[in-house]
This record gives structure tokens, sequence and C-alpha cells, in this order.
């Protein structure tokens, strides 16, 4: 509904804009201008400084499910938890099947210290246990994304709450990523 409304208002300031003128409208951006007003508008509201290097299919994806509801074991937009929201990102993004639960797929990453993190690494937390209870995606500038009790949203590892139970970063290991894509293309030539 947001996106409706955002569009709509946004149709309207251009015909204002173009009525009070009267100028012949200019020709629709190119795609290299489009994907910079994406990136800044983006960077806005995610709180992201978006370099040329930026996979905007991460950041597109992150905001296509921002306010879903949180749900314990839900894995839908109807509602999703942390491990399940990270998995679908993971297939989406970056074509990678990764495990379902927080403590298995940190199993499936090499850690990274804190001031490590890079754009797509995740960030694991210990919140009110000894064990790995919460995952999410590095997004840059300290922020990630992830489906939190309030839904999914972008959070920040500087405030005090996650800053308190943050337990380390992982990127996901190479032979990982390896024995996936070999699995992937077992199953592909099988059919």
């Amino acid at each position: 509904m947001k996106k409706i409304t955002l569009a709509i208002a946004l149709f309207l300031s251009v015909l204002a804009a173009q009525a009070q003128t009267k100028t012949v409208p200019t020709p629709i951006a190119d795609n290299s201008e489009q994907e910079s007003l994406a990136k800044d508008y983006l960077s806005q509201i995610m709180g992201v400084a978006m370099s040329a290097t930026s996979n905007m299919k991460l950041f597109h994806f992150v905001y296509d499910w921002i306010g879903t509801p949180y749900r314990f074991g839900g894995s839908s937009r109807k509602g999703i938890d942390c491990s399940a929201f990270t998995k679908q990102l993971y297939s989406e993004v970056f074509n990678t099947t990764i495990r379902r639960s927080s403590r298995d797929i940190f199993s499936m990453v090499s850690p990274v210290g804190k001031d490590d993190l890079k754009e797509g690494d995740l960030v694991f937390f210990k919140i009110h246990s000894r064990s790995i209870s919460h995952v999410g995606i590095y997004l840059g500038n300290n922020r990630f994304a992830h489906a939190s009790s309030k839904g999914v949203a972008i959070s920040s590892l500087d405030d005090a709450y996650y800053s308190r139970f943050f337990y380390k970063g992982g990127r996901m290991l190479e032979s990982f990523k390896n024995e996936l894509s070999a699995s992937t293309n077992d199953d592909e030539t099988s059919n």
C-alpha cells in the first residue's frame, strides 16, 4: 500500500509541476540514471550509503519485504521468522541454498569481526540464550535487515539492544557455496 501511495503522490507532483511550468517534458532517464535514482532513494530509506558496487538486488529484496509480520516458523509474506527470511534472501539474491535455523546457518559461515563485515554477510545474535537465536543480513553502515518480533525491518548494530546480544558476523564459506552449487547442478541433470 505504501508503494502505491508513494507512486500516486510522485505522479501527481510531476503533473502539477508540468502544469505550472508548461514546459515540454524531459525524456525518460536512461538506465544508469534510473539506477542512480533508485540507489539514492534506497540509501535514504535504509540509511545505508550505496556505492557503484552495491548489490541492488539485495536492497530491492529487503525493501520489498519490509513490514512483513513476524511469525515463528513462518516462511511467507503472511509471516516469516529470521532464518526463513535469511534463507529466502540468499536463495533469491545470491542463488544459494542455506540451512533453515540460525544455528545451522552459522555452521556454514566463516566468522567475521564486526569491523570487517561486508554487504551480504550474516550477523548472529544470542538473545537471552547461550546459543545463537537470531540472524540477519548486513547491509553496510552498521545496519542489517532481519525479521524481528516487530516484522521485517532494518536495525543498527549500534542500537543498545542489538549491540548487547551481538555474537559474531559470518561470511558464507566457499566450500559450502561450491557444495551447494554442485548438488544443485546434480539435481538439474538428473531431471
